[in-house]
């Protein structure tokens, strides 16, 4: 159905104005960002096949997760449409990071998985990435480190340290994803947390968590007291 033919207060924009925006479903809100559908197929309708699992995304978190490259091959998503969509994820993650760094305390994990998750979650390769944190525990920078296959990354520690102390950090977060999805951490994600907190301790810089990103979720190491 048409949006012109949809009652005003059941259209996408009106709806919004009106009731706020938990007021409208992953489709309706993608088909406010969309605008317009495409000959054939109407705003709501090409938003919601957007969403399905067929598309490749699965959901709102897989679709904003990707790059504009993997959105080419959507039809109907042009330059303009493909644009909006990566310029939302980037805005989401220069607030969360905005976030993180006038925070004082790292008073708030699920807001650095949030932030993590919308940087490494939807990479096809492995990537090692660090926080490097102030004396207050605020944000100072993100850095990917590494990039490996899909099974594994070689970190070197010397490396890590390195840009700790050009930083001047007193503290980290590490980070990486796991492609396959799963965000349970393996033997050798333990043994190289322990190097690296070891290594890191010789120039006083303390590791707050290692943190393992999958689509649509987060694990924090020290959480489940692997620190």
């Amino acid at each position: 159905m048409a949006l012109k033919d949809l009652p005003p207060d059941a259209r996408p924009r009106e709806k919004l104005l009106a009731r706020g925006p938990g007021a409208l479903s992953d489709a309706e809100l993608l088909a406010v960002l969309l605008r317009t559908g495409i000959q054939g197929k109407g705003v709501l309708q090409l938003a919601q096949e957007l969403l399905e699992v067929k598309t490749g995304f699965d959901g709102i978190a897989g679709l904003l997760h990707t790059s504009a490259d993997d959105l080419q091959r959507i039809k109907g998503l042009g330059p303009a449409k493909r644009a909006e969509l990566v310029a939302v994820l980037e805005l989401a993650r220069r607030a969360l990071a905005q976030q993180l760094k006038e925070r004082e305390g790292f008073d708030s994990p699920n807001a650095v998985k949030h932030y993590l998750q919308l940087h490494l979650a939807a990479r096809p390769h492995e990537v090692f990435a660090v926080l490097f944190l102030d004396a207050q525990n605020r944000l100072l920078a993100l850095e990917e480190l590494f990039r490996g296959t899909l099974t594994q990354t070689s970190v070197y520690p010397r490396e890590v340290v390195l840009r700790a102390l050009h930083h001047q950090a007193a503290a980290v977060v590490l980070a990486h994803n796991h492609p396959s999805g799963t965000v349970e951490p393996s033997r050798a994600d333990e043994a190289l947390t322990q190097t690296l907190k070891a290594a890191l301790a010789l120039v006083d810089v303390r590791v707050l968590d290692h943190v393992i990103v999958g689509t649509g979720q987060a694990l924090s190491m020290a959480e489940r007291g692997l620190l």
